[in-house]
């Protein structure tokens, strides 16, 4: 089923399409595939990105996210070369950085994977910094602008590759299910890392 995918906000695109514009902001960036593409790229597929607040052990407080800012996918010789984020600032949003690496093609696997669902989503990625680990967050409110802060229980979330240990990248799976494992995983973290 085709996913309804939110707008981004017009001054995070223009700060893209700036960045992309000068030969500067390329030729600085590290990514060899946008700096040696022929012929002109083109932001797509913006999504936003949210940053996971997760439950605490024995609350009952649902997880939050917070927006942290916009994805696009660079498309230079009809692939996709890159990525572009845009964050929001006290100046509004402004261009952050481009990257390459293999978030790309895992984002592209997962968005294929959301459209061959029989349900419709708004896809967003959701971000987990503690565990190194990036999803595809599926959102059910088709009619969101994507800047909801509560993940439904009903929501997916597809793990991107490379997964934290233990977590199938690629595997689908409800939010009511993942976020209390993740939550655990982030309280017994610090206690993994203290010395004996």
């Amino acid at each position: 089923m085709p996913l309804h995918v939110s707008p981004a906000p017009a001054p995070a695109l223009r700060s893209v399409l700036a960045a992309l514009d000068s030969p500067t902001a390329v030729r600085e960036a590290p990514t060899p595939s946008l700096r040696s593409a022929a012929g002109p790229s083109t932001p797509e597929r913006p999504l936003p990105i949210h940053l996971l607040t997760p439950m605490t052990a024995g609350s009952t407080t649902p997880a939050r996210t917070r927006l942290t800012g916009w994805r696009f996918l660079i498309r230079s010789d009809g692939r996709t070369s890159a990525a572009a984020d845009a964050v929001l600032t006290a100046d509004g949003w402004t261009f952050s950085r481009f990257f390459e690496g293999p978030y790309l093609a895992s984002t592209e696997r997962a968005l294929r994977q959301a459209e061959s669902l029989p349900a419709a989503y708004q896809p967003r990625l959701l971000s987990v910094p503690e565990l190194y680990m990036l999803t595809l967050w599926l959102h059910t409110d088709c009619a969101s602008d994507g800047t909801t802060d509560t993940p439904a229980d009903s929501d997916l979330l597809i793990p991107l590759a490379p997964a934290p240990p233990g977590i199938a990248a690629h595997h689908p799976q409800r939010v009511d299910d993942l976020l209390p494992a993740l939550s655990l995983r982030l309280a017994t973290a610090p206690m993994l890392a203290a010395p004996a």
